[in-house]
């Protein structure tokens, strides 16, 4: 039989047009796992891959996780067939005597992730996972979770992991130390930065933590916690505010933008507008919201997500784990089940009753200050320019914060051989090299700015060499701009967006001086010089495989050049298109390059650092 990538996915075939349609993805989901639970039903392993905790803490993750999809489908009415495996392995996974025993908890345990699932099922759904159980595993499980909450947890979004156990334990009628959860909700008051937006923790990034993370679980916290009202009416409040920006972060065909860390969570970046749902939260029309929210998982349906057996893979549009953080294990996915948190609501609810519309048209660049960011929504694809974030702990930080340009149909590549400069891809980034080998990239910045739709940022690739880069939306291009000041000769390749590759090179190319277009079978890619005084040359490169998101195979134009010591001002402009889309003469219509000193004087009118940044 022909391995059919189609069919790698337990989605596969599922319509995703209603509410019983995804309480049936569930259980399609879950099923897979069945034959990798431990006799005991304590232990789910999924794979010999590791991540940096222990086995059994990765164990644990792959029992618990799953219940952020079965725990909303049950307490909205459907039947789910394996509440015991689940009461006896949280039995045993909490009993020290038992050799399928989960181990104690330190502080900062990938444990403590794992338990606030195992909270959030015994707040919404006693009467399966808890009431069922004997005084003495009640007694036996009581103590593990008071034992977890008691520990310091990561100071980012883990914080609302304590809130979660509690919230299980009031349900339980435990008694507890209930200053600590007002501690860590008070924390995260720190992480706010204006119009709904978070940090994840005392860091200078944003990503989809916000989304599917912190407003996530503040508003599982507004619908359970009644007695905080106070809160609850903030987090909604907040929320309300946020989702006119995140919406920006998806595309009119339901995929997100794949920016920053953990894309192995997949459709939990949907899990956004499954919350506003669940708090009540009408932030946009109730249509509008659900036409994002089933969007979004009917883009994943058809990618090959899953291994043969159906279990979800370590990776994003395929099984990857070049893109993985140490913190993956196999059962890291399914976290993606906290799309489906809507299941909760009765059919009833004007969510489910609503017929999803489309995306509302966004002719205009929107700035999204708080991010640093300009969103452009262009044809099959939303473009997210970035004034850059930066995370130095992590395999591809530079290409999951630092990119110039994100964008939810390209995805992006990481590279995955630094020491060859001519086969990095570099797309959406500036890669600059003083041997011909190795090279840096945009990563750590001394600056980012903001001013309307336009981004500047200030960051050194080494100690004595300067860049500043301006970004700027051109209606279906961006221009890029870079001063770039250095004591020695440099050679630089900037690459545009990153398109699937056909089989039996069939996509053709254009590699001129000053111009790469790549035509792909169904899509086009280009870059344009625009400096009047340098003049780089086009390069149309196939880059390494299994380096993009999405695409295992990816083309990349590129423009490459020398530079002297001195002062040297770069600037090209990118667009790409599915190439329905795309005019004959569409390179013809290129920007012209805008005057640097205009551009810098816009900065020192108007120009705001980037709130995310700004630490």
């Amino acid at each position: 039989m022909i391995y059919d990538p189609a069919r790698a996915n337990p989605l596969h075939g599922n319509p995703l047009l209603s509410r019983d349609d995804l309480a049936k993805a569930v259980m399609d989901l879950f099923n897979p796992l069945l034959p990798y639970f431990s006799e005991g039903g304590a232990r789910v392993r999924l794979s010999a891959t590791g991540a940096h905790f222990d086995r059994a803490a990765a164990d644990l993750e792959g029992f618990a996780r799953p219940l952020w999809g079965i725990v909303p489908m049950a307490a909205g009415g459907y039947d789910f067939p394996h509440w015991e495996l689940y009461r006896r392995g949280l039995a045993n996974g909490t009993d020290p005597n038992h050799p399928e025993y989960w181990g104690d908890v330190s502080r900062t345990d990938q444990r403590q992730v794992e338990l606030a699932a195992i909270g959030f099922a015994i707040a919404m759904v006693p009467q399966f996972i808890w009431e069922p159980l004997s005084e003495a595993q009640k007694k036996t499980i009581a103590a593990y979770l008071i034992s977890a909450r008691t520990k310091e947890f990561v100071d980012n979004n883990w914080k609302f992991f304590r809130v979660l156990i509690d919230l299980g334990l009031t349900q339980a009628g435990i008694e507890f130390d209930r200053s600590l959860t007002e501690q860590y909700l008070d924390e995260v008051e720190a992480f706010r930065l204006g119009e709904g937006w978070y940090r994840d923790g005392p860091v200078k990034r944003v990503d989809h933590y916000v989304p599917f993370a912190l407003h996530f679980y503040a508003l599982i916290y507004s619908v359970i916690a009644k007695h905080d009202t106070r809160r609850a009416d903030a987090y909604r409040a907040r929320a309300h505010v946020f989702a006119k920006d995140i919406r920006h972060w998806f595309g009119s065909d339901g995929a997100s933008l794949a920016f920053g860390r953990s894309q192995t969570y997949r459709f939990a970046c949907g899990g956004i507008w499954g919350a506003l749902a669940f708090a009540g939260v009408e932030a946009l029309p109730w249509s509008e919201i659900k036409g994002y929210y089933m969007r979004h998982i009917r883009w994943w349906s058809d990618l090959p997500i899953a291994e043969r057996d159906g279990v979800l893979s370590i990776g994003y549009g395929y099984p990857n784990l070049m893109m993985s953080e140490s913190y993956n294990s196999a059962g890291s996915p399914y976290w993606a089940l906290k799309f489906f948190l809507p299941l909760a609501l009765p059919a009833e609810h004007p969510f489910w009753a609503a017929d999803e519309t489309p995306a509302p048209a966004f002719t205009d660049p929107v700035p999204l200050k708080e991010a640093g960011m300009v969103a452009m929504h262009t044809l099959g694809n939303t473009v997210v320019l970035s004034s850059g974030q930066q995370h130095d702990k992590m395999l591809g930080a530079n290409e999951k914060y630092s990119k110039f340009v994100y964008s939810t149909r390209y995805g992006f590549n990481i590279e995955v051989n630094d020491r060859h400069f001519l086969a990095a891809s570099f797309d959406g980034m500036l890669g600059l090299s003083d041997d011909g080998v190795h090279f840096r990239m945009r990563e750590v910045l001394e600056e980012a700015m903001i001013a309307g739709d336009k981004l500047y940022s200030h960051w050194k690739p080494w100690d004595d060499v300067a860049v500043e880069t301006w970004l700027l939306p051109a209606a279906h291009w961006h221009i890029r701009i870079h001063r770039i000041r250095t004591p020695r000769s440099l050679q630089t390749s900037e690459g545009g967006f990153a398109i699937p590759r056909a089989d039996f090179n069939a996509d053709t190319s254009i590699q001129e001086p000053g111009k790469a277009i790549w035509n792909g079978q169904t899509d086009i890619s280009a870059a344009i010089d625009l400096a009047p005084d340098l003049q780089r040359n086009g390069h149309a490169i196939s880059a390494i495989a299994n380096s993009n998101l999405i695409h295992a195979k990816t083309l990349v134009p590129q423009l490459r050049g020398g530079i002297a010591a001195g002062t040297t001002v770069l600037a090209a402009a990118f667009m790409a298109l599915p190439n329905t889309e795309a005019q004959p003469d569409f390179s013809e219509t290129a920007p012209v390059c805008p005057d640097l000193a205009e551009l810098e004087a816009i900065f020192r009118d108007s120009g705001q650092r980037v709130p995310a940044f700004d630490l």
